[in-house]
């Protein structure tokens, strides 16, 4: 039949020969990965062995129709009419299943017989045909929605996560992928943007009001008593050990006719009495110099909210300060120690950071294993999403099965598809023997029965 062409584009495609493997056609650098391969070649092997079972098995049936036939023109009765029956209905049926499987891959005998060759002429009406069957039938959102509740995704997830052994893995792959991000990321780009968010962020908010509620709460609770108790302590420490300095700046200050014992007095004075001020200061909260601190830190903190003057001349210094070098090399400087810290925290199996990830983890399986409204929830989150994709992408997903089919050339992707089922189709010639024997005999039997 179609052996000997069928050897010869084999024998094309042979990896031995150089030709065939690996071949693309021109343009379809799309289909690499759709190559005749050697695996394809040894799988065409089985199919020309099963090939040659079929045809001995028609030329076997036509050997018996032949005797038959000979034995019945011979004058023999009975048998002869009965087998003969057989074989040639045998016969018909495997050129009919011959026909029909050779005209999938290839014109039968090379004649230009109309809906033969239909997987080389008919590919891209096929790749269509799939990607529209696939579209229709697997990425409508019913489907879509009832496949995930059947598989119960969010259960079986937090079941796995619950597992510490599961949640430790998790948690190194998590590591590793943030090591990896910051080690991507130039640190130079990220201080960039850190340094811009964080000055238009200080540029954009007006931090007068804010700083006037805090500074009110704060002189309200009397949470500023300790300040003031370490800056009068401080003081008098700072006075008792400098008392000469404070003396001599006095005297330095003196008018130049003053006796210097009379400049030395006047310091001494002036010294006595800012120490023993400091140290009332110091020992007593009710002094009245902390009381007129109290209400001088009350009027600068309703100013805040309040006063207009106040309030921008707050901003000019907050902008200034922004604007300085030093500040801004902060800024900078924050995403490194950051980055520092961060690494150090991922790389580390008993740092807080890994163990509160991996508490958090094991505790999020428990609660979506456990809480089954939450798993509703969860589930339903998951197939909006899922049902959004398919139903928003359905064309370009299904595109890209008749875009790759098309990119196939015809006559490779005709004898890889042969490859790979043709050894199953030759079965159907061989049952079409059998069947169309077995119903030629059948048929022969009831045409005499009823007949005689």
């Amino acid at each position: 039949m179609d052996q000997t062409k069928d050897t010869a584009a084999s024998r094309q495609a042979d990896p031995a020969d150089g030709a065939g493997k690996g071949r693309t056609a021109p343009g379809a650098g799309a289909a690499a990965g759709f190559a005749y391969t050697a695996a394809d070649e040894e799988k065409r092997r089985g199919v020309r062995r099963m090939k040659l079972t079929a045809t001995g098995l028609l030329l076997f049936v036509a050997v018996v129709y032949v005797l038959a036939t000979w034995a019945e023109r011979s004058g023999i009765t009975g048998w002869p009419g009965y087998v003969a029956a057989a074989a040639e209905a045998g016969m018909v049926g495997a050129l009919a299943d011959w026909f029909a499987v050779t005209a999938l891959f290839r014109r039968p005998l090379g004649l230009p017989i109309p809906h033969t060759a239909i997987i080389p002429t008919k590919k891209d009406q096929l790749g269509a045909s799939l990607g529209s069957f696939v579209g229709e039938n697997f990425l409508s959102g019913d489907v879509v929605r009832g496949r995930l509740r059947a598989l119960g995704i969010v259960g079986r997830v937090g079941a796995w996560l619950a597992r510490p052994a599961h949640a430790d893995r998790v948690t190194a792959e998590l590591a590793t992928a943030l090591r990896g991000a910051l080690t991507v990321l130039r640190d130079a780009d990220v201080q960039a943007v850190v340094g811009e968010a964080i000055t238009r962020r200080a540029e954009a908010v007006e931090i007068a009001p804010g700083a006037g509620k805090t500074l009110e709460k704060i002189v309200a609770d009397g949470a500023h008593h300790r300040a003031v108790d370490l800056v009068c302590a401080r003081a008098h420490d700072w006075l008792v050990l400098h008392g000469d300095s404070v003396m001599d700046a006095v005297q330095g200050g003196a008018p130049g006719w003053t006796p210097r014992f009379v400049d030395r007095k006047v310091g001494e004075r002036v010294y006595r009495e800012l120490l023993r001020f400091v140290t009332e200061m110091r020992d007593m909260p009710g002094h009245p110099a902390r009381g007129a601190l109290d209400r001088f830190l009350a009027d600068f903190a309703a100013d805040l909210q309040g006063d207009t003057e106040t309030r921008a001349r707050l901003e000019r210094v907050k902008s200034d300060l922004v604007a300085r070098p030093e500040v801004q090399d902060i800024i900078a400087s924050a995403w490194s120690s950051v980055r520092a810290m961060i690494l150090s925290a991922a790389e580390d199996e008993r740092s807080e950071l890994r163990l509160r990830a991996r508490a958090s983890l094991i505790s999020l399986g428990q609660r979506l294993a456990a809480d089954a409204r939450l798993q509703a929830k969860a589930e339903g989150w998951i197939e909006d999403a899922a049902v959004y994709v398919v139903t928003t992408y359905r064309t370009e997903i299904t595109s890209l099965i008749s875009d790759t089919v098309a990119s196939w050339d015809a006559d490779q992707t005709s004898r890889k598809i042969e490859a790979h089922i043709g050894r199953d189709l030759q079965f159907i010639r061989i049952n079409g023997t059998v069947v169309g024997a077995l119903a030629g005999l059948l048929i022969h039997t009831l045409s005499h029965a009823l007949g005689g």
